[in-house]
């Protein structure tokens, strides 16, 4: 008999050695109830296929990832965004998934405020898209080593800004705590993005220390030093109870067995929820 892991979802990507119908097997085996899928885990079969093999698995898709990517000093570059991500959109559907996830984006060679504000047109601009898609859009907010070029939207306050601002059903935030947990109005946005009813996905990983890569050491859960209970204490009280998925972007971890990998996050997992 397995043991609970009905909320637990892992990315495609943390097993990144894994094809897309590999992961699915190895997930469903173990039990675990749902799948994050990156776009390039689609790609060798394009959406329609990978859809039709997601459904032979008892395995619940929870997001596509990742759109976004909007801001641009060049106006066609802009416009390419967008078509980019009405594309997404209609991949998301492809294979079931309820969500994509944005990577919001940013030009260093402007100020982070116009690049905001880019954002906000991008997403305005694909909104109807996902809505005839039945597509929600999750904005992430990163972390701020990446507000160069990754995202000018670098804390959970600027996220319910820009939700609040399209208040639309279609607009969510996505809250990832290695891109989050240093923030000292965590607990408050947090339970702001609920009130509101903005809380579409939650993110778990852990951020080791030292940490050697900026984006390829994330840390297995219980590794490092995000306060992993009480962060999901704070999601748990607005009332959340989607999945917990497991985006894990190590150098690492992808050189062991998958296999043995995927055992340890069940068990990292399992030790805190």
């Amino acid at each position: 008999m397995h043991p609970d892991l009905s909320r637990l979802c892992i990315h495609t990507i943390t097993t990144k050695p894994w094809d897309l119908e590999e992961a699915l097997d190895r997930y469903s085996r173990a039990g675990v109830g749902g799948i994050s899928v990156w776009q390039d885990a689609v790609a060798a079969l394009g959406s329609r296929k990978a859809g039709d093999l997601i459904r032979q698995y008892p395995v619940d898709v929870v997001s596509y990832v990742r759109g976004g990517f909007f801001p641009a000093a060049d106006p066609q570059a802009r416009l390419n965004a967008i078509d980019r991500n009405k594309k997404m959109l209609d991949e998301a559907a492809d294979i079931g998934a309820p969500i994509l996830v944005l990577v919001c984006g940013a030009d260093p060679g402007q100020p982070l405020e116009l690049s905001r504000a880019q954002i906000r047109d991008g997403i305005e601009a694909v909104i109807p898209h996902a809505a005839a898609n039945g597509v929600q859009l999750a904005i992430e907010p990163l972390h701020p080593m990446y507000a160069d070029t990754r995202s000018a939207v670098n804390t959970l306050e600027q996220a319910n800004d820009m939700a609040e601002y399209f208040n639309s059903e279609w607009v969510g935030i996505a809250v990832d705590v290695y891109h989050l947990w240093w923030d000292p109005h965590l607990e408050d946005q947090i339970a702001r993005c609920g009130r509101n009813g903005n809380l579409s996905a939650f993110h778990i990983c852990d951020w080791n220390t030292p940490t050697s890569d900026m984006l390829n050491d994330r840390g297995l859960m219980g590794e490092g030093c995000i306060p992993l209970h009480q962060i999901s204490t704070w999601v748990e009280r607005t009332g959340f109870s989607g999945y917990r998925e497991v985006e894990i972007f190590s150098n690492r971890l992808w050189q062991i067995p998958q296999q043995e990998f995927l055992d340890k996050i069940i068990s990292a997992y399992l030790k805190i929820w």
